[in-house]
């Protein structure tokens, strides 16, 4: 049995605020901290001061091994990958799918099917934000090597078996992390909350301030793949820049985080499963996919070629949409 280490640990702050459904606790954490002027303390107030949040503590040591350590995204292969390869084909409908292929690839969509009553099968990945790594202080964090050079010594330090699950998720991650942008595109991945923080204000600048969209459950449930109706018109967040963060496999919070100077359209969703749940889902529109790899797992679940029509998708509520805080709906 693989011996491993346990990192994540939930802020009591946060665990009082009872948030269960969905990662309220990290996106609260998140939301409460980007405006924080003193972003290196341990302690991050809110602007009115009626609220602290205790940054979560670490408890990474290279030389003990216990129990077990929480990978929610590890069952995913296809979790997030930049250059969008999978080994998917075309959009079919849920009850007619193909038996190979990846639920997970069933969240591209076009501009197009942006209207109430379409109904189309999506896949949202599911995380216990209980379970779910959290980030590490920035000070600790940089004082870990993140490097898929070091993966050897980064698999002794958290006690994975070479050829283990956790060893294969942790390499893909850290080259999915090396991995060149894109044209147009900067790419930096977040390994503190602090750093995440000032890449967006690479992005948009360091005058202007930013906020967090999210996809939001309003109910708990067990299904991930199914039929999605659009229950309202979408509304368009009219943001001049975005930045998207994908949580990636780790024993502790690590963020593809990415920005693009092509056009992109954020939309927030209400939309409805054909066993009654509801969400409001965050969906982005890349209107310009000439960069894109022919590959991209988008162009074969639509039947379409880059750069011929805009590919949307929806956000789980475990990735992030950052956008100027004056951006209006």
């Amino acid at each position: 049995m693989e011996r491993m280490s346990r990192i994540s640990r939930t802020p009591n702050k946060v665990r009082e605020m009872g948030l269960g459904l969905t990662s309220c606790a990290l996106l609260l954490h998140l939301y409460l901290v980007m405006c924080a002027k003193g972003s290196e303390s341990k302690q991050i107030r809110s602007e009115d001061n009626n609220i602290i949040i205790q940054l979560p503590g670490s408890n990474v040591n290279p030389h003990k091994k216990s129990d077990a350590i929480h990978f929610p995204q590890l069952g995913m292969v296809h979790k997030f990958d930049p250059q969008g390869h999978t080994d998917n084909h075309h959009h079919p409908s849920i009850s007619h799918m193909d038996h190979k292929m990846d639920p997970s690839a069933m969240r591209f969509f076009t501009i197009e099917d942006m209207f109430v009553g379409k109904k189309m099968p999506l896949y949202f990945h599911r995380t216990d934000p209980s379970n779910s790594p959290h980030f590490l202080p920035r000070d600790e964090a940089d004082s870990i090597p993140f490097s898929s050079k070091q993966l050897p010594d980064l698999l002794r330090r958290f006690a994975f078996y070479p050829d283990s699950s956790q060893a294969k998720s942790m390499e893909r991650s850290l080259r999915q992390c090396e991995a060149e942008p894109m044209e147009g595109e900067t790419n930096f991945c977040a390994t503190s909350l602090e750093s995440m923080l000032d890449y967006n204000r690479g992005v948009f600048g360091l005058n202007t301030p930013f906020r967090l969209v999210t996809t939001i459950y309003f109910s708990d449930t067990d299904v991930s793949f199914q039929n999605y109706t659009i229950l309202e018109a979408p509304k368009q967040i009219l943001a001049t820049k975005m930045v998207a963060c994908h949580s990636l496999p780790y024993p502790y919070a690590v963020f593809y985080c990415h920005s693009q100077k092509s056009e992109n359209k954020v939309y927030k969703v209400l939309i409805g499963g054909d066993n009654g749940e509801r969400m409001e889902a965050v969906a982005v529109c890349h209107m310009d996919t000439s960069q894109w790899s022919r590959d991209h797992a988008s162009f074969r679940v639509l039947g379409i070629e880059r750069g011929t029509s805009p590919v949307c998708h929806f956000f789980p509520a475990d990735n992030l949409i950052w956008v100027p805080a004056l951006a209006s709906i």
